[in-house]
């Protein structure tokens, strides 16, 4: 997700890797799917659609490659690759498209700007939040915990035997969008980022943690369907202003908004397959995403029985991403 990140990848090499599933649910298939039978197959051929670790994203690539399959006749090959790792994929040939850019500032200079290799392909309709949160439970007992100039006050609530003698603010997939460690510096909080290592690991922990009424706090964003189970509140951090995360390690502000947008390689801009206009069409809400993230999280239906249950639901919608 989005701007800051660490990257455990390198090279063009581990392009072809899984990644571990995320809410609770596969990713997505490593497989190429079977494309329609129809003329319309050559016309499109293969479409290859990176798949990035979370479920909402996954949700994305359900139904995109369901319509390029089902309506297109295009092949889809679904490629499950950390975010960084898929943007050097454009210039290669072997991503075609990243469904749900969150900023990427740096990567947009690099693949865009500079090398050239890729272009943006428009807004997806989604709004991208990141923050820290705690269960509902917290905030009743202690309605002040939810202004960051409190934390200090209740850190020793969360240490753990990985935090040591600070409090633990638990972070997700180590890919993922983060300025949390400078956060933590530059607000002289007593407290330690530990990485929870994915999706699925926030998920339970703050499921167990309102459960049991056990003090917790974690980084978490939306579009997500776990807000419908559990009403996570915000930590209000210093109000972000334009500019104040430039630099990574002097961060001491709130995370921006994210207008989560598409960005696709300019060879496959330019191929007139319909699969390009196809993605550069998408565009769905917030509660979209929501509604098909669940049903493949917590329903465990398959991408494609989503998909499909979402597309008979939404003509409409996808009429217009098909003009």
């Amino acid at each position: 997700m989005a701007r800051h990140w660490r990257t455990g990848a390198a090279g063009l090499a581990v392009l072809g890797l899984s990644l571990t599933a995320c809410g609770g649910a596969k990713v997505g298939d490593t497989s190429s799917g079977s494309g329609s039978s129809s003329g319309s197959s050559a016309k499109c051929g293969t479409f290859n659609l990176a798949v990035n670790p979370w479920v909402g994203y996954e949700a994305d690539a359900a139904v995109v490659a369901y319509v390029a399959e089902k309506k297109l006749g295009c092949t889809v090959a679904k490629k499950n690759l950390k975010e960084q790792v898929a943007w050097q994929g454009f210039g290669t040939g072997e991503i075609d498209a990243v469904l749900e850019n969150w900023g990427h500032a740096e990567l947009k200079k690099k693949y865009i700007s500079g090398q050239k290799t890729a272009v943006e392909a428009g807004s997806t309709g989604n709004t991208g939040v990141i923050g820290w949160f705690v269960p509902p439970w917290m905030v009743k007992k202690y309605p002040d915990i939810t202004d960051w100039k409190n934390l200090n006050k209740y850190a020793s609530l969360f240490k753990t035997s990985e935090s040591g003698s600070k409090g633990q603010l638990l972070d997700g997939d180590p890919s993922y969008v983060t300025n949390d460690e400078a956060l933590v510096k530059n607000l002289k909080l007593n407290f330690k980022v530990v990485q929870g290592g994915s999706e699925t690991s926030l998920i339970q922990s703050f499921r167990q943690a309102e459960k049991n009424k056990k003090p917790f706090i974690g980084y978490f964003y939306s579009p997500q369907w776990f807000f419908d189970e559990v009403k996570l509140v915000r930590v209000n951090l210093p109000k972000y202003t334009t500019g104040c995360d430039v630099v990574p390690a002097k961060v001491a502000c709130d995370y921006p908004d994210y207008d989560l947008d598409k960005i696709v390689s300019a060879k496959f801009a330019k191929s007139g397959s319909p699969a390009y206009n196809l993605v550069k069409n998408f565009n769905w809400t917030n509660d979209d995403q929501n509604e098909v993230a669940k049903w493949i999280a917590v329903d465990k239906l398959s991408d494609d029985a989503a998909a499909k249950k979402w597309v008979d639901a939404n003509p409409d919608k996808v009429a217009a991403w098909l003009k």
